[in-house]
């Protein structure tokens, strides 16, 4: 029985290996040792990160703080949020949020699982309109059975990291979640961009009915990737727009962990998937998708996320490189390029 027990454990050792072999187990995390949370994490902006539960930035809620997550909304308030503009808030003040890709025509949630954790639906009962709020209320019914309540068409959720009324940390989190304005519209949102919005949801809707809805992973994306030489870093990876690619030493491939949430997407933007036959000059192999906790997906090189950053602002710049010391780009072979920008 011994033998036999020692025989089990060191075939799940061997498992475990491969596993972890197979998924860029050759790097650890410069900060820690694949799993273990980044310690002296912060979420204050101009940090350049940040970081909860475990790098994953879903957050959580207990007790109290739950059920008012979870809860119906009640009366709907519109109120100022600095730098955004007027925004929607339940009756306690949290502010509610829509999902780029949720549809309003037919209302349709698509945030399920893990991201129905970070981004609570609110329930359709118990519910009402303010003073100032120009969008209809209605419902949904999401794939659990619930019916969830909708603003406009678009339905509406909670942020489990807001944790005090006023609170509007969801804004912008992936590029794909914006507060409501009291049209139901994104708030802080300009005027063009929530014309073209518009028609942008519509043709996305259009498209998902030409599609045999394949997985998400799946879908084509407008860029690709491929190989830059760069005179100070060498041979680099770029984004289909020329955009060099980072990997950040607070993420990790294996488990794959998320550190870079929040006001960190302020300036390190998730690089879009993309399908394999859009790949140049890397190993097709290296290319995967990964998803976030909010539902959206994300390239990963050789099983690490990867950003561009806001500060290039043109093809071919490098001014991400080494910034903190945590962010780097990547080469040819999916590692990590540690050389000085100069």
């Amino acid at each position: 029985m011994n033998k036999l027990r020692h025989a089990s454990l060191a075939g799940a050792a061997i498992t475990v290996m491969m596993l972890t072999a197979a998924c860029g187990g050759g790097e650890k995390s410069a900060e820690d040792d694949y799993g273990k949370a980044p310690a002296g994490s912060s979420s204050k902006i101009g940090d350049g990160y940040a970081s909860g539960s475990g790098g994953y930035g879903s957050g959580g809620a207990s007790g109290s703080a739950a059920a008012e997550k979870n809860g119906p909304a009640k009366q709907l308030a519109v109120r100022e949020a600095p730098g955004i503009g007027p925004v929607v808030a339940d009756g306690k003040g949290l502010t509610l949020y829509r999902f780029d890709k949720d549809t309003a025509k037919p209302p349709a949630s698509r945030c399920d699982g893990d991201c129905a954790k970070a981004w609570p639906p609110v329930p359709a009962d118990d519910a009402s309109a303010t003073s100032g709020l120009d969008a209809e209320l209605g419902e949904v019914k999401r794939a659990d059975g619930t019916m969830q309540l909708t603003l406009a068409g678009w339905p509406v959720y909670r942020y489990a990291k807001d944790a005090a009324p006023g609170d509007t940390k969801g804004q912008g989190v992936g590029g794909t979640w914006s507060a409501f304005a009291p049209d139901g519209k994104k708030a802080g949102a300009a005027d063009g961009d929530e014309g073209k919005e518009g028609k942008e949801g519509q043709k996305e809707e259009e498209k998902e009915g030409e599609k045999e809805k394949q997985p998400e992973e799946e879908k084509p994306a407008a860029d690709g990737v491929s190989v830059k030489d760069n005179p100070a870093l060498g041979k680099i990876l770029v984004d289909g727009q020329g955009r060099t690619l980072y990997r950040f030493n607070k993420d990790s491939a294996w488990p794959m962990k998320f550190a870079c949430n929040d006001a960190c997407l302020d300036t390190w933007k998730p690089a879009k998937p993309v399908e394999k036959s859009a790949v140049r000059g890397v190993p097709e192999k290296l290319i995967t998708t990964v998803t976030r906790p909010d539902g959206t997906k994300q390239l990963a090189v050789d099983c690490w996320p990867v950003y561009w950053f806001t500060g290039d602002k043109k093809a071919g710049d490098i001014t991400g490189q080494g910034k903190q010391g945590l962010w780097f780009a990547v080469d040819d072979q999916g590692k990590k390029v540690t050389t000085p920008a100069s």
